[in-house]
């Protein structure tokens, strides 16, 4: 069984920055590739960031390269996400899930990131 929990969501205006954390717990916890989804109202959820469990190998949305940066401590066991010049359609619940590099089988609850324009 593992538990992830995200925090550092918020509201933001436009063009502002927040980084997201998320942090991995449980006895079914291994080592294992970490992604961040998002889901905006009326969308199908979508795969943002993806890294490695060394952290040597990343993949990005194309529409959140060059401002969001996937990164995660091993020793922390937590994954982070900043995000930076926020755009409003960047508006959405963002989840963290664990296990294969693109989307595994366990999941967080979401944090919510509001962007204003």
């Amino acid at each position: 069984q593992v538990f992830l929990v995200e925090s550092g969501g918020g509201f933001v205006q436009a063009g502002g920055s927040l980084k997201l954390s998320c942090l991995a717990s449980g006895p079914g916890l291994t080592p294992s590739a970490m992604n961040w989804f998002r889901q905006a109202p009326g969308k199908e959820r979508e795969l943002v960031a993806a890294v490695s469990w060394d952290g040597g190998t990343w993949t990005y949305a194309d529409s959140v390269k060059g401002r969001f940066f996937i990164s995660r401590d091993n020793a922390k066991n937590t994954l982070y996400l900043q995000m930076n010049s926020l755009k409003p359609e960047d508006t959405a619940v963002y989840y963290c899930n664990l296990g294969k590099f693109g989307g595994g089988d366990a999941w967080g609850q979401g944090t919510q990131v509001t962007v204003s324009s």
